[in-house]
């Protein structure tokens, strides 16, 4: 070896064994290792079965309550995550039982909307006017329960619930916090469920609120065309159908100030004691005709704006001063501050007939949180919670997450599309025996029945008339948790499982 090369590897050696290169080196090996590496947690409990019983509809309904998990694979087959459901199943159901699965939406949000205020055997009280964090959350009978004419399974996606990925940040997001994957692993948890359950054979039903609206039908399609499972009914509670109808639509589309307008019309009749379907006839009537078209005809003609003033006051209840600035355009963030201003008090997106105190009433801009998601976290959580670990049994101190808002915030939407409304018209184009209900309440802003509305209105007949049921309640985007909308609901529900089997 020449002097020259001695003198490099003597350099050379100093350097890797160097402090800072040494450490440069760790760093590296440890950020591929973290990269690559599983998320290491301790293991869930097994499958928990308890049986219990709940007075529905006038008569005691004995059933087993099961909180359990479905593994996540990859294509390799490696488990990449864990779902964790919750399922009422009456006692000696038989194959030809209908099934149910629920979701909710968020994304971010746990199936325990549905299961404790809707549908399920057990409800807590939330998401009407006087509603509180600090409310008991001790759950009793819900005389509005489905189970006395299906099995309930509610999921709970990714991230919500005590459900979890097994992997990085990054593989998470990629496998789970998107539309589309989160569309081909919960149908896969669907299929699995059937199979574990030994339920193939039975009635299918999937349901969905808000976005779970969005990833219904979409399920519906995947089940039907990709894994080989044909579904019975759908029922989309105040879904989330096209997201390009609303932000996603262009400075020329009068659609979102004409989707809005009817559930803010609705709000005020209530108010005013007048809240009837035939008064909203006419405001739906307004809607599609005079309010589009002086919409489209803008500043050019004076006359329409002054139409458009005069009209949406009325319907709206707001100060015409405030509507005359707005140009007759009036957004739903201000209508929540502006129709409660003067009591001090906020409307939520969700009912804006639900208030709480603002408490910065002089800031320009809203800066609290939703009054029903406030009043909502804390007893559904404490609720589910003390279900699953003191009444079934399923011990754990892993966290529960009612609404995540580090899922909502780390959802990849992709582009705005009607994807859901595009695999709904090809699910019940391929199957003529689904049916299918669509559900809102008047007051709902966050997603709104004019919406489902102009939708329903475009599709085809489908070979028969109202292939697409449109109910309306009284209530909000949780119409629900009124009682007598949750009794109608259930009501029309029932019907759409007796006719289709």
């Amino acid at each position: 070896m020449t002097l020259r090369q001695l003198i490099a590897a003597a350099i050379l050696a100093l350097t890797l064994t160097s402090p800072i290169a040494a450490q440069e080196k760790h760093d590296a090996t440890a950020a591929e290792k973290k990269a690559g590496d599983d998320i290491q947690l301790p293991p869930l409990p097994a499958d928990k079965t308890v049986k219990q019983s709940a007075t529905i509809g006038g008569r005691t309904i004995n059933y087993d309550a099961t909180v359990g998990t479905i593994p996540v694979r990859d294509k390799k087959g490696k488990e990449i995550g864990q779902v964790v459901y919750t399922a009422y199943v009456v006692a000696g159901s038989g194959v030809d039982r209908p099934v149910t699965f629920a979701f909710n939406g968020g994304p971010g949000a746990s199936s325990v909307y549905l299961n404790m205020g809707a549908v399920g055997p057990k409800r807590v009280p939330f998401g009407v006017q006087g509603n509180a964090p600090s409310d008991s959350p001790v759950a009793t009978d819900n005389p509005n329960s489905w189970l006395d004419f299906t099995d309930l399974v509610f999921i709970d996606p990714i991230g919500t619930g005590f459900s979890r990925s097994l992997v990085d940040e990054a593989a998470t997001k990629k496998a789970f916090y998107a539309n589309d994957p989160d569309i081909k692993y919960l149908s896969k948890v669907v299929f699995d469920w059937l199979v574990k359950a030994g339920r193939l054979r039975s009635p299918k039903y999937v349901m969905g609120e808000s976005y779970g609206g969005y990833r219904a039908p979409r399920i519906a399609y995947e089940l039907q065309s990709q894994i080989g499972v044909g579904v019975t009914g759908l029922i989309m509670v105040s879904p989330y159908l096209d997201p390009a109808s609303g932000d996603g639509a262009t400075a020329l589309s009068p659609l979102p100030w004409m989707i809005d307008l009817p559930s803010m019309a609705a709000a005020h009749l209530e108010r005013e004691g007048r809240l009837t379907p035939a008064a909203m006839a006419e405001v739906e009537a307004y809607t599609r005709g005079p309010f589009a078209t002086d919409l489209l005809r803008g500043r050019s003609d004076p006359q329409a704006i002054a139409r458009l003033v005069s009209h949406v006051t009325e319907l709206t209840g707001l100060d015409p001063a405030l509507v005359q600035r707005m140009g007759g355009r009036v957004d739903s963030g201000t209508f929540l501050r502006e129709i409660h201003r003067a009591d001090g008090t906020i409307g939520s997106v969700y009912d804006s007939n639900v208030t709480a105190f603002d408490p910065f009433p002089w800031s320009a801009e809203r800066r609290s949180n939703d009054p029903i998601l406030d009043a909502l976290i804390a007893p559904t959580t404490s609720a589910m919670v003390d279900f699953v670990t003191r009444v079934v049994g399923w011990k754990t101190d892993a966290r529960y997450h009612a609404l995540s808002y580090e899922v909502n915030a780390a959802w990849d939407r992709g582009k705005p599309d009607d994807t859901p409304v595009q695999d709904l018209r090809k699910a019940i184009a391929n199957d003529p025996h689904m049916g299918v209900i669509i559900a809102h309440g008047w007051d709902d802003l966050s997603c709104p029945f004019f919406a489902s509305r102009l939708i329903v209105d475009q599709l085809p007949s489908f070979g028969m008339k109202e292939r697409v049921k449109l109910d309306i309640y009284p209530g909000g985007h949780m119409f629900y948790a009124r009682p007598d909308s949750g009794a109608a609901f259930k009501a029309d529900a029932k019907a759409l499982y007796a006719a289709h089997g």
